[in-house]
């Protein structure tokens, strides 16, 4: 991680949430499902072999993974060693500080963990260097709008009963966001795209205990005191009064490692059909 790089979230803390999460991670794993079921439609479309891969965060959701996908030799890796499980080869690193050799691998997959990254492009760039010349990256992380409602409920409720408020969810990054650290990081092609989801919840706490079983409870560096029951109670009433549904955005990011004769980036305003279908096409040179 670079000495520029903010230090918003508590690493070690985001390593216990995963951990703790480990055991029973199959019973909260429907938004991954949803991520790795799209990376997998993006990998299918792609016409090449990908004799060595690694996939971080995924643990056993490569189980989906389909011959289309011509993936070979598959390395797990996850920052918490209890989410990897029994998959072997497996590897229990960060992103930022990946221990893989420079163009060493033919694709990287990040399944909704680089949100909580500090340092977005240094970790984007060593991915980038540990690809092999025209190597693809794909991941998946929450995006922008990700826990609005939760967020919104919570700030309206802690400002009425105490008069303050608290950081208590997350920021995370915009579309542009990731887009610019993609090119920051030195990918050629990037396409950058998001799925938006709502998911209906009868209580507040169900959307909790599902953030838990996720490994997604909250792990900012600097964390305000405990909430108070009375803010819980009352942001959970207004939650349930704006209709009890959550907002997740499953931001895809997609990018190659420079090679030459790669195809070159269209001159602006002269596409004629969506970026994204045309990276698409462009894969299967």
């Amino acid at each position: 991680m670079t000495s520029a790089a903010p230090h918003i979230f508590d690493r070690r803390l985001i390593r216990l949430r995963r951990a703790r999460s480990a055991k029973r991670f199959s019973e909260f794993d429907f938004l991954h499902r949803r991520a790795m079921a799209d990376v997998i439609d993006r990998l299918e479309t792609v016409k090449r072999d990908f004799p060595r891969a690694v996939f971080a965060g995924a643990g056993a959701l490569t189980d989906m993974l389909t011959p289309a996908c011509d993936v070979e030799t598959l390395i797990h890796l996850d920052a918490a060693p209890d989410r990897l499980g029994p998959m072997r080869p497996a590897v229990a690193a960060e992103e930022e500080t990946l221990p893989l050799a420079a163009q060493s691998i033919d694709l990287f997959v990040s399944l909704l963990t680089l949100h909580g990254a500090n340092d977005l492009v240094g970790a984007l760039a060593q991915i980038r260097a540990a690809l092999r010349p025209d190597g693809l990256f794909v991941a998946a992380a929450f995006g922008e709008e990700t826990l609005s409602r939760l967020r919104n409920a919570l700030y309206t409720a802690e400002t009425e009963v105490t008069g303050g408020v608290s950081a208590r969810i997350a920021p995370f990054a915009t579309i542009q966001d990731f887009g610019q650290a993609l090119a920051r990081a030195g990918f050629t092609m990037p396409v950058v795209d998001v799925d938006k989801t709502e998911v209906r919840y009868e209580t507040p706490a169900r959307l909790v205990a599902d953030l838990r079983g996720m490994g997604e409870t909250g792990a900012l560096a600097n964390r305000p005191a405990a909430l108070r029951r009375e803010v819980f109670a009352k942001a959970a009433a207004i939650f349930e009064i704006a209709g009890g549904t959550e907002l997740f955005d499953i931001v895809y990011l997609t990018g190659w490692a420079p090679a030459p004769g790669q195809p070159k980036p269209l001159k602006p305003g002269s596409a004629t059909a969506s970026l994204k279908e045309a990276v698409r096409k462009s894969a299967r040179h």
